[in-house]
């Protein structure tokens, strides 16, 4: 039998290698002495435990519409029997679309949202009409003919999508947001803690800060010293922390995670290093030693051909189908105010090439030699950036509000001088304070739509806009440009940084 140390003495086995410090963020009892011994639990299992439920109903509700809309295609269709059967099917259902991780993903990810499960969902309703026709073939009353499967999937999946997004928007309103503290502090933690703010569909109310001198400047109370992190957890009812890479090395963090693990807390890092890489980082090991692969400095041929025919396909039908609207636009731009109907305004391009970038005019028509002597009211010393611009006409307001001005940039996206998205194409006198690694922005084409616009457009500084671009070139891939896409619509519905 192994000898135990006693009380008084002094081990030298560390509980994980090399944690030199492990008495700075030593394992902590968990009984609380107003609870009478009882085990402290965070509340964060309260909320998770009802949005796996809820997204479960979800999906087994998506399920039984989509087996009743399909049910038409069929032939002898007993429709009791035939929804009987799909209701046994739920809990195979639902274990499928556990084993593609559609209920973890959104206690991981602090913005996780239903446009990130599409690839998932698509490919779990893929595999489960399958496993459904053999279901129906082997046990149930009948066989699936080809025209109800497809009903079934095409409708499985609209449903699926369609709830997911219900249950997580109720959830957000219904449910306690889910309480972030902070670990350590640094330049980035006031610009973590406003992005926060700034989109209430993530549902995180960062509360407050521990460094390990217990003082902070951020824009969020310090409740005391990381020594002390169960006690600011018990007592403001943390859910999550969000760990700074500063002032903590290896042993700090290991230690960390150790009491997060006892005090059921879900953890996300800000280590600076990948403020640089983006989403695209992907987890590799040398035999156990962590390895982080970031994109390829170029892209492939193949990736850039299916980025231009993404653009291609969608610029011409979407002036194909707003032909219409494009004519009514000009007509009232003509019969509002004196001008050309459309503005054309050099901006920069892919690899510096200056192009000339076509938009709905807005404006008067001296707007151009008015800049200087309104740049001392913009909100951004960088770009004019104004409350309220006196050089909007009536019906430019209007189109301003709409984004409807922005249209004729699809004849850009089609001629190639622009891409469905991409980064922001600045005027020159902008793009020269861009230096440096931040010129890496300028390697794909610009588009007219991208991460500033979804995220706040005219809200986000001139900076972080730059750092934004950057990351997207930096991490491409063709579903972030359809992910994008799919989250502009939302963003000027609820013009989302829009004057």
């Amino acid at each position: 039998m192994t000898p135990q140390p006693s009380a008084t003495s002094k081990s030298t086995t560390a509980p994980f290698p090399h944690t030199r410090r492990w008495h700075r963020l030593r394992p902590v009892d968990l009984r609380d002495e107003r609870t009478d011994g009882a085990v402290v639990a965070t509340s964060y299992g309260h909320r998770d435990f009802w949005v796996r439920r809820l997204l479960a109903l979800g999906d087994a509700t998506a399920l039984m519409l989509a087996l009743l809309l399909s049910q038409p295609f069929g032939k002898d269709v007993h429709l009791p029997m035939h929804l009987l059967w799909g209701l046994l099917a739920v809990p195979l259902w639902i274990v499928l679309f556990k084993a593609y991780g559609l209920y973890d993903r959104d206690a991981k990810r602090v913005s996780h949202s239903t446009v990130d499960d599409i690839p998932w969902v698509f490919h779990a309703v893929l595999l489960g009409v399958l496993l459904l026709w053999v279901y129906y073939k082997f046990l149930g009353s009948r066989q699936l003919v080809l025209a109800e499967i497809a009903a079934l999937g095409i409708s499985l999946f609209a449903a699926t999508l369609v709830l997911r997004f219900t249950v997580r928007s109720a959830s957000t309103r219904l449910l306690r947001g889910e309480r972030v503290l902070v670990v350590g502090e640094d330049a980035m933690t006031d610009v973590l803690v406003r992005k926060m703010r700034a989109h209430p569909e993530y549902g995180i109310d960062p509360i407050g800060i521990v460094t390990p001198s217990g003082q902070a400047t951020s824009s969020v109370p310090a409740l005391g010293r990381i020594d002390n992190l169960r006690t600011a957890v018990v007592e403001h009812g943390v859910d999550r922390i969000v760990v700074s890479a500063d002032g903590l090395d290896e042993a700090d963090h290991l230690a960390l995670l150790y009491r997060c693990r006892e005090l059921s807390l879900k953890v996300s890092f800000l280590p600076h290093v990948f403020d640089a890489m983006g989403p695209s980082v992907a987890i590799d090991d040398v035999e156990g030693i962590t390895l982080l692969g970031i994109n390829p400095p170029v892209l492939s041929r193949s990736s850039r051909l299916m980025k231009r025919l993404l653009d291609i396909a969608g610029s011409t039908l979407l002036l194909l189908i707003c032909a219409p609207v494009l004519g009514v636009i000009a007509l009232a731009i003509k019969l509002d105010s004196r001008g050309p109907v459309f503005f054309r305004q050099r901006r920069i391009g892919k690899d510096g090439r200056p192009f000339l970038l076509l938009k709905f005019r807005t404006m008067c028509e001296d707007a151009e030699q008015r800049v200087e002597e309104l740049r001392r009211f913009s909100k951004d010393p960088n770009w004019l950036h104004l409350e309220n611009d006196p050089r909007l006409t009536r019906i430019g307001r209007l189109l301003r509000i709409a984004s409807l001005d922005e249209l004729p940039q699809l004849w850009n996206v089609l001629r190639g001088e622009m891409s469905l998205v991409g980064p922001r194409p600045l005027v020159e006198a902008e793009d020269k304070r861009i230096g440096g690694w931040a010129r890496g922005r300028l390697q794909l084409t610009p588009g007219i739509t991208g991460s500033w616009q979804v995220l706040g457009r005219t809200t986000i500084p001139f900076e972080e806009m730059v750092k934004l671009d950057y990351l997207y070139v930096t991490n491409w891939s063709l579903w972030s440009d359809v992910r994008l896409i799919l989250r502009t619509f939302p963003a000027l519905m609820t013009r989302r940084g829009a004057n």
